[in-house]
């Protein structure tokens, strides 16, 4: 793989605690708003820059980008960041509650996204795309890092051990109690170590950011397309190249993408069983909250009650010899459940659904369900389930993932305009 090291925008190691930001898109609108208030260094207020303006202010308008390049333009003036002009790889290393994961800050070659060498597993929605695109034009640079991840290389793991023997760039604990740190490699021989090593990595995963990842990718076409009609193309732009974090897939932690589902579409709890048993689900009532313990298994909470539904043999029988995608339980609890007896046929598109990432447990599907809706408490999708879907070209259902802990934006920047 093309991975490699690049000149980056980051912040100065006094100010990288209070610029480090959770990604865009864990926050709805007033969220972010109430966050950036007290936190004016935040790069959540580069990232949303509608936090910037009046709630009814539309928040996709050229002003509201605009706004975030100045910004932006305002904290490299201020020396709240600094232009480091040498080609660098970083090491990225997050700790949550003992669980340790390293990665490599790099950029990656749109070249291989669009050949399949990264490769991804979900679909994305047009209008999520069209909104980073906006932001990365406005900018002139790419500011939230795609999670990558790769089959584990015993001899780069060597050298990145060897990198966090030095001094760290940054140490600091965020507000969520993840403990974040950074080493720099710049030394030449180093770099040539990691990008020699990189070459050796046949491919690489997309764990999270298929968004981010597809409108890097057409801002980068486009921005092709420009340089070509001006006869100045020459494939080495900063725009070929997408930000990028990469870890062993061994290292990382997928929770739970939980479901909820706002009424039981019209059917009393008792006929909302009986559909599922009919489905070939076993649906048993328990007597506290369902977090499922293995794949099979699901939580099922509405007017106020728990059961246990769990494969029975038949349909058991039925997942051990499907495909990558339909072994899924996200894919058999849409297929039988969600679609079927809930009427809803897209995920991607229908209000009536959402998502609940597992972290935040239980008493939270309890309380979005509420009287009339629908929750599903899952089992965790596994990283090798998710290898398997991407390597065999298939696509998993929306929202099957939740990695924690999230990388943070705000701490590397690449620029792929002047």
């Amino acid at each position: 793989m093309r991975v490699l090291p690049f000149p980056c925008i980051r912040p100065v190691p006094e100010h990288a605690a209070e610029v480090a930001a959770l990604p865009y898109d864990v926050f709805d609108r007033a969220e972010a708003a109430a966050y950036v208030r007290e936190r004016p260094l935040s790069f959540l207020n580069i990232d949303r820059p509608e936090t910037q303006f009046a709630p009814d202010q539309d928040m996709y308008a050229p002003e509201v980008y605009a706004r975030g390049a100045e910004l932006l333009r305002e904290r490299i003036d201020d020396g709240t960041y600094i232009a480091d002009g040498n080609r660098s790889y970083y090491v990225y290393e997050l700790e949550m509650d003992g669980h340790v994961q390293t990665g490599v800050v790099a950029v990656c070659a749109v070249d291989e996204y669009e050949d399949g060498t990264i490769k991804r597993h979900e679909l994305t929605r047009e209008d999520k795309e069209r909104d980073r695109i906006e932001h990365m034009r406005a900018l002139g640079c790419q500011t939230g890092p795609i999670f990558l991840t790769y089959r584990d290389q015993p001899v780069l793991d060597v050298i990145i051990g060897a990198a966090k023997s030095a001094t760290p760039l940054y140490r600091f604990t965020d507000d969520e109690g993840v403990r974040q740190t950074v080493w720099e490699i710049a030394r030449p021989d180093a770099v040539e170590a990691v990008h020699a090593m990189f070459q050796q990595v046949p491919c690489a995963y997309i764990a999270d950011g298929h968004h981010r990842t597809a409108s890097a990718v057409k801002v980068a076409q486009a921005m092709r397309e420009e340089a070509r009609a001006a006869g100045t193309l020459t494939g080495k732009e900063p725009f070929n190249f997408f930000l990028s974090v990469l870890f062993p897939a061994s290292q990382l932690t997928i929770l739970p993408y939980n479901r909820v589902v706002a009424d039981r579409a019209g059917l009393t709890v008792d006929e909302l069983l009986a559909r599922i048993r009919e489905a070939g689900f076993v649906v048993e009532p328990v007597e506290s909250a369902v977090e499922p313990e293995r794949a099979g298994v699901v939580g099922l909470y509405t007017d106020g009650r728990w059961w246990r539904m769990s494969f029975g043999d038949e349909l058991a029988a039925e997942v051990a010899g499907a495909d990558p995608v339909s072994s899924l339980d996200v894919s058999v609890l849409q297929d039988r459940v969600i679609s079927p007896i809930l009427g809803i046929g897209d995920v991607r598109l229908d209000p009536r659904i959402s998502f609940v990432g597992g972290i935040r447990g239980v008493d939270e599907l309890e309380r979005r369900a509420g009287a009339d809706g629908v929750a599903f408490s899952m089992f965790a999708t596994s990283i090798d389930q998710l290898l398997a879907v991407a390597d065999a070209g298939l696509l998993m259902p929306p929202k099957s993932t939740w990695f924690e802990p999230k990388l943070r934006s705000g701490l590397f920047i690449h620029r792929i305009a002047k």
